[in-house]
C-alpha cells in the first residue's frame, strides 16, 4: 500500500508544525528523519487519519484517511507517547486491541502478537510495572494485532536496551521486505541507516531532502563543516590553510582558530601536512558544529 501527502500543512493557531510537505511513501521501510521538534510526530498522526491537514491531503492507495475509519484495518500506529493503560496487563492491552478491531479470535491474535515482539513470558504482569524498553514492545503488539499492511512508529527504539533495539530492527526489516508499508521516524541518523531503504528529512516542518541512507549520508558529509583548532602558531597555520579551496574562512581570535571547510574529506587530509609542513603543532582540533540541528539546517537551506 502505498501513503501520499500533497501539499500538506498543519498548523495550531499561529504556530506552524507542518508546511507544505509532498512525499510518497511505499512498500518497504522508510525513515523519517529531523530533529526534535520537526514535526514528525504530527506528520505520523496526520497519516494515521488521528490528525486532520490544515491543507493539502493524506492518502492511502487514493482514498483520503482523515474521517475515513475503513482505513483502520490496514494501519497500525505505536505513538512516542505512552498510551498505554498501566493497570491493564500486557496480555489485556493487546488483547483489547484485537477485540477493538473485531477480529474472529482475538486470543489467538494476541498470542501471536507478543510472540512476534518476545512479550510472552511478562504477558500476565501490569504494564506499570515495564521497563520503558517492554512498554514500547508492547505498543508494537498492539499496531501488529491486526496484521495491518502500513505501520507507522514514532520513535519506537527510545529506552530499548541494545538486544530489544536489535529484534524490533530485524522485526521492522522482515516486515518491509514481505511488502508491508513501514515508516518509522527518529533523528538519529545511524539508527534509519541501519533499517531504512528510504529516508525522508524533515527539518522545521518542512520536507528537507530525500533518498537512500548513502543519499542522504552524503549530503551530510560534504556541507560545510566549522571547526575550533588552536595550535603553537594560530596565525601562521591560518595563512598556510587559506592557500587551500577545501578551506571557506578562516577566523583568528584569542581562543585559537575557526576554519569552516567546504571539503571535508580534503581538509581532513590537508590539515595534518598542513601543520606538518609549517612546523606548527596541533594542540586542539574539535568540531563546531556537529549538533544535529546544524546538520539539519543545512538541509533545508539546500531545499530552498
Amino acid at each position: 500500500m502505498k501513503i501520499e501527502l500533497a501539499q500538506v500543512s498543519r498548523w495550531y493557531g499561529n504556530v506552524v508544525a507542518v508546511n507544505d510537505v509532498t512525499m510518497t511513501i511505499g512498500p518497504g521501510v522508510t525513515g523519517l528523519l529531523g530533529p526534535n521538534g520537526a514535526g514528525k510526530s504530527t506528520l505520523l498522526h496526520m497519516m494515521a487519519g488521528f490528525l486532520a491537514p490544515s491543507g493539502g491531503t493524506v492518502t492511502l492507495d487514493g482514498q483520503n484517511v482523515w474521517k475515513n475509519h475503513h482505513i483502520y484495518r490496514n494501519i497500525g500506529l505505536v505513538p512516542e507517547r505512552e498510551g498505554v493503560y498501566g493497570f491493564l496487563t500486557g496480555w489485556q492491552f493487546v488483547l483489547s486491541a484485537a477485540k477493538l478491531h473485531g477480529l474472529p479470535d482475538p486470543a489467538q491474535a494476541a498470542h501471536k502478537a507478543l510472540a512476534t515482539v518476545e512479550m510472552e513470558a511478562p504477558k500476565d504482569r501490569r504494564v506499570e510495572t515495564y521497563s520503558k524498553g517492554m512498554r514500547q514492545r508492547v505498543k508494537v503488539a498492539a499496531a501488529l494485532v491486526h496484521d495491518p499492511d502500513v505501520l507507522l512508529l514514532d520513535e519506537p527504539f527510545n529506552g530499548m536496551d541494545p538486544r530489544q533495539r536489535m529484534h524490533l530492527m530485524d522485526l521492522i526489516r522482515a516486515m518491509g521486505a514481505a511488502g508491508k508499508t513501514i515508516l518509522f521516524s527518529s533523528h538519529i541518523l545511524e539508527e534509519v541507516e541501519r533499517v531504512a531503504q528510504q529516508i525522508e528529512v524533515v527539518v522545521a516542518g518542512r520536507h528537507a531532502a530525500s533518498g537512500n541512507f548513502r543519499e542522504i549520508r552524503r549530503l551530510m558529509t560534504d556541507r560545510p563543516h566549522l571547526f575550533k583548532i588552536r595550535s603553537s602558531d594560530d596565525r601562521r597555520l591560518a595563512a598556510a590553510l587559506l592557500l587551500d579551496d577545501s578551506t571557506g574562512g578562516v577566523t583568528l581570535g584569542p581562543d585559537g582558530l575557526e576554519v569552516q571547510a567546504s571539503e571535508l574529506r580534503r581538509f581532513a587530509r590537508l590539515l595534518p601536512r598542513v601543520a606538518r609542513a609549517e612546523g606548527v603543532h596541533l594542540q586542539q582540533v574539535s568540531p563546531a558544529d556537529e549538533d544535529l540541528e546544524s546538520v539539519f539546517s543545512y538541509l533545508i537551506t539546500r531545499s530552498t
